[in-house]
């Protein structure tokens, strides 16, 4: 069984939703998993994402993930999307894998037969569109003042761990209009937190929880 290791703290309500769910899906398996967690600081992280600063961002994750080497983790997990920008920087870094959130939404995204999809997630996430990292897949950019609403929405989850009946029917809404108006055959849930609010099953519309993909991934990798 691969020992992992888990950079939390850049999402705190996502690192909890990771760890519990990873739990309940080993235990479903009959499997003890070997888990070691370090907290990063998410102010920091997101100060390095607003500032362009990707060299720091990725030196302070590399930092995090060698302590998680040296206390007997084979792979790491960023339980957050975001961080995320930074991997060309960060993966030369490296001496242990990380489980690859990118790999686990195209063998979903593939699985279902999906073309076209939209995002929710941080203002960078969006902005970004994944940074090109989903060849095949056309991503739906919502238009600036959408982007300017789920970054808000996403900011308030991300600081207080809890819901805002308004945003999240506005959320609901404007999913409704991205598959009207673009095409988006489903929203990707590209914002860990968002497990606060939604999951598939209540989230109302055609999405995908990366969450859930990316721990199915980190299931497999404590499995072997």
């Amino acid at each position: 069984m691969a020992a992992v290791g888990i950079v939390g703290g850049l999402g705190v309500g996502a690192t909890v939703d990771y760890y519990a769910r990873i739990a309940a899906a080993c235990r479903a398996r009959g499997i003890v998993p070997d888990l070691t967690i370090v907290h990063a600081d998410v102010d920091r992280g997101q100060g390095y994402v607003r500032d362009g600063r990707l060299d720091d961002l990725a030196a302070y994750l590399a930092g995090f993930i060698d302590r998680l080497q040296r206390a007997g983790a084979e792979a790491a997990v960023l339980p957050a999307v975001t961080p995320h920008i930074c991997l060309d920087r960060l993966l030369p870094r490296l001496s242990i894998p990380l489980v690859s959130i990118f790999d686990a939404i195209a063998a979903e995204t593939a699985r279902r037969g999906l073309r076209r999809v939209a995002l929710f997630g941080t203002t960078f996430t969006m902005e970004g569109s994944l940074w090109g990292r989903l060849p095949g897949l056309e991503i739906v950019k919502p238009r600036p003042d959408e982007i300017a609403f789920v970054g808000r929405a996403y900011q308030r989850l991300l600081d207080t761990q809890r819901g805002d009946d308004a945003e999240t029917a506005g959320l609901r809404a404007l999913a409704a209009e991205l598959q009207r108006r673009d095409g988006a055959e489903a929203i990707l849930l590209a914002g860990t937190d968002l497990a606060v609010i939604f999951d598939e099953d209540n989230a109302g519309f055609p999405c995908i929880d990366v969450a859930r993909v990316h721990i199915d991934a980190i299931v497999e990798t404590l499995a072997t």
